[in-house]
């Protein structure tokens, strides 16, 4: 009943979230604002994940490959493939969670319990729409540019593990990640990430802005908001997978 009622409170607060905001001039600041907070800073953690994973996902799909009927560009389609469907998109937004999520509920919550949202209140401004609806239309512009830049340093990582080990070589890493590309997949991939940037920052504000209490609520708060912004990443990854896949 309690998880019914955080669900049913978070629609509702995301029903006013979306409302029009008040100054157009001011909104379109913090906009600009809020890409560098939560995208502009999050660019070395991506880069960093990608380039290692793409590696590791390259050398284990060679060093696994014993099938000789199974060519040798086999590695460079199954890490494009990975990459793009899954890995990038998914372990990403996860790992975003984490870092994004925390920094938004540990803001929101802060300025609530120091009463700083009282006091937009008392002014007259919608603290829920100035507050959030820039976050959130960051998140949902921003993220699929950090995952397109994860896709293509995942490739390279793999290209660079694959050719400094000597298991494959470019023309044939090349070959592979070009054979049977789809276009749909990077589709796909870019439009989980729109859902799974609006669920991260909309639930880790949810959290902060209904955060009681003093500093050690606030950290709990922002505990909270990962944990349930990576299962609602997970639940809906399955869900986008079954709508758009199958």
């Amino acid at each position: 009943m309690k998880t019914i009622g955080h669900i049913g409170k978070y629609f509702l607060m995301m029903w006013v979230v979306l409302s029009r905001p008040d100054k157009f001039s001011i909104f379109w600041k913090r906009i600009f604002n809020e890409i560098q907070l939560i995208g502009i800073n999050s660019i070395f953690i991506v880069a960093l994940m990608s380039t290692f994973m793409g590696a590791v996902i390259a050398l284990q799909t060679a060093s696994n490959i014993d099938n000789p009927l199974l060519p040798d560009y086999t590695v460079g389609y199954i890490t494009q493939s990975s990459t793009i469907l899954e890995f990038s998109p998914t372990i990403i937004s996860l790992i975003l969670a984490g870092k994004v999520g925390s920094n938004v509920s540990s803001e929101i919550g802060t300025m609530r319990v120091t009463e700083q949202i009282d006091a937009l209140e008392i002014m007259g401004v919608n603290s829920l729409s100035f507050l959030v609806l820039p976050k959130v239309v960051a998140a949902v512009f921003f993220f699929p540019i950090l995952v397109i830049f994860s896709m293509a340093l995942s490739l390279i990582g793999g290209w660079i593990a694959l050719v400094v080990s000597g298991l494959l070589t470019t023309e044939t890493y090349i070959l592979g990640i070009r054979s049977f590309f789809e276009v749909y997949n990077v589709f796909y991939a870019l439009t989980k990430t729109v859902v799974f940037g609006f669920l991260i920052v909309s639930i880790a504000s949810y959290y902060g802005y209904y955060t009681k209490g003093g500093a050690l609520d606030v950290g709990k708060s922002s505990t909270q908001a990962v944990v349930s912004s990576s299962i609602a990443i997970l639940i809906a990854n399955f869900i986008l997978t079954q709508l758009m896949l199958l």
